[in-house]
């Protein structure tokens, strides 16, 4: 305890004030993850929280490490730190530049074993959306991690999943729940200057970079054909 008081003497704060935006940070990350359906919590905006009555430059990174732990031993949830992947043809000049200016964020993953979430908490309102994140995302690993627009809308027709469908009776918009993976960091769009004009790519970001999620996509796809393999010895 006292190793604590020490710590926070130098912020010139009380343990109380410090629990205070603590807590504050812990309501702010689950309730933007619900309003947003899992979008990234860019650090900036929790740097904002926690400085809007302190003005301590390392405060930032004591309340929100305080906070992924206490995320992690009494919610479960894993508070994991994204560093944003850019484009591959950005990697230079002005574009790349402000990238930095987003440079970190954080999503929260349960640390519950897979089935156990599956069968307990995972919403079955929303796990069709689950399904259709891993697909697209496999859809784009398997082209080698980037994929043009039309070829992607190619892959999705074949699944009768169509660009001007506004009403799909699972997943609504199409082109907006496409655009979500985006906002979602699973996928993020490079458009590229060619002889015959622009042409956007959709890339895979920094969620389905994630070794975890890579790992599944793999096991996935091995699957897949293990099971095609199968269906053609019976044949």
């Amino acid at each position: 305890m006292a190793n604590t008081g020490e710590d926070l003497s130098q912020f010139d704060i009380s343990q109380e004030e410090k629990d205070k935006l603590v807590a504050e940070v812990i309501r702010y990350v689950l309730f933007k993850t619900h309003q947003n359906s899992g979008c990234p919590i860019k650090r900036d905006e929790l740097t904002q929280l926690i400085t809007k009555n302190y003005r301590q430059r390392a405060l930032p990174a004591l309340v929100i490490n305080a906070a992924r732990e206490k995320l992690s031993t009494i919610f479960g949830y894993e508070m994991k730190e994204l560093q944003r992947s850019r484009p591959s043809s950005t990697n230079q000049g002005r574009t790349a530049q402000q990238s930095f200016a987003d440079v970190k964020s954080y999503v929260i993953i349960s640390q519950l074993p897979a089935d156990v979430y599956w069968k307990y908490v995972e919403d079955v309102n929303t796990a069709h959306l689950t399904g259709f994140t891993f697909v697209i995302v496999s859809i784009v690993y398997l082209a080698g991690g980037k994929i043009a627009e039309d070829g992607l809308w190619h892959h999705m027709r074949r699944m009768g999943l169509y660009e001007n469908e506004e009403n799909h009776p699972v997943l609504g918009n199409i082109k907006q729940a496409l655009e979500a993976l985006v906002q979602q960091r699973y996928l993020q769009k490079d458009k590229v200057n060619g002889p015959e004009g622009n042409t956007l790519f959709y890339e895979l970001a920094e969620r389905a970079l994630d070794e975890a999620i890579s790992k599944k996509i793999k096991e996935y796809i091995s699957q897949i054909v293990k099971n095609d393999g199968a269906s053609a010895d019976v044949e």
